[in-house]
């Protein structure tokens, strides 16, 4: 994520909403996505009418500087409708979480304060709570992630497990609440860490997530060679961190990669097959991917 010290933060919460076809909204997202300064950005992608075929890009830029640029690069991509919505003034993130309903993937039952005693007993239930953190579990690419995981659970276990970009630490926390004895979170973004290990708590997960930049941190290193890694990041940061993934797993590790849209798998399943990884398995939600790969000997 960026550094907002020389940003300013928007006095007014905005919504930037693009509206167009599949093809248009999965460019407009790129273009996002390949700013990098607009890589801490929360968006979102979905489809929006089926029988029309439309999509929309729904954008919460938090400075002045990401709303500039959200604006410039949805703006650029022909064919997409873009929207500049004031939000109401109260705090928007919460009312907007206090809708969503739970989410199930597999054995685990995301849900927030709102939803509080409806959790089947016979779940893994991860209350988590988002604050200024992206991943609550519902976006596309977290339940993707969440769902390679319990396939992969029932087969094989993790004793150490790697979040990179942890955001909430919700995978983190579902690895611990699972099992794994060792389950490390990293983030860039200070509250992120903080919110994360909020949460841990909150869950009782034995969950521990630090504020580093990069995986040759001596927090992260300490613990390697990990079992499984998720990166539920962007598609460019996947690629420029494939040989730093593949050197923090053991030989026969799992990484679950997330953040990066269909039309980007390409490019990020080259990186790792490129390093001797096995792609075992692509799941879509949405226009998202996850993808779960093997690390080879």
């Amino acid at each position: 994520m960026t550094e907002t010290t020389a940003e300013t933060v928007t006095e007014t919460a905005l919504q930037i909403v693009a509206h167009g076809l599949r093809a248009e909204a999965e460019a407009g997202a790129a273009r996002i996505d390949a700013d990098p300064l607009l890589e801490g950005v929360t968006y979102s992608i979905l489809e929006e009418d089926e029988d029309r075929g439309l999509w929309r890009i729904d954008a919460f830029p938090t400075t002045d500087e990401e709303a500039r640029g959200v604006e410039a690069r949805l703006t650029e991509q022909p064919g997409l409708k873009v929207v500049v919505e004031k939000l109401a003034d109260a705090d928007w993130l919460a009312m907007a979480l206090s809708g969503l309903p739970p989410v199930e993937a597999g054995r685990f039952f995301v849900y927030g304060a709102h939803d509080q005693g409806r959790a089947p007993s016979n779940r893994v239930a991860l209350k988590i709570d988002a604050g200024a953190a992206f991943g609550t579990g519902h976006h596309g690419t977290t339940v993707g992630c969440l769902i390679a995981f319990d396939e992969l659970l029932k087969r094989e276990r993790f004793e150490r497990v790697l979040d990179v970009g942890a955001g909430t630490g919700v995978l983190a926390i579902a690895a611990a609440r699972t099992g794994s004895r060792v389950a490390v979170g990293t983030d860039i973004d200070e509250p992120s860490v903080r919110i994360a290990n909020e949460n841990a708590a909150l869950n009782q997960a034995r969950a521990r997530f630090v504020h580093a930049s990069g995986l040759d941190d001596q927090k992260i290193r300490t613990h390697a060679p990990y079992d499984l890694v998720f990166a539920n990041i962007l598609a460019p940061p996947l690629v420029a961190l494939a040989q730093d993934i593949k050197t923090a797993l053991r030989p026969g590790g799992v990484a679950i990669l997330s953040g990066l849209l269909r039309s980007q798998e390409r490019r990020v399943t080259a990186a790792y097959t490129s390093r001797g990884f096995k792609v075992e398995r692509r799941i879509h939600r949405d226009a998202w991917s996850a993808l779960v790969l093997r690390r080879g000997g």
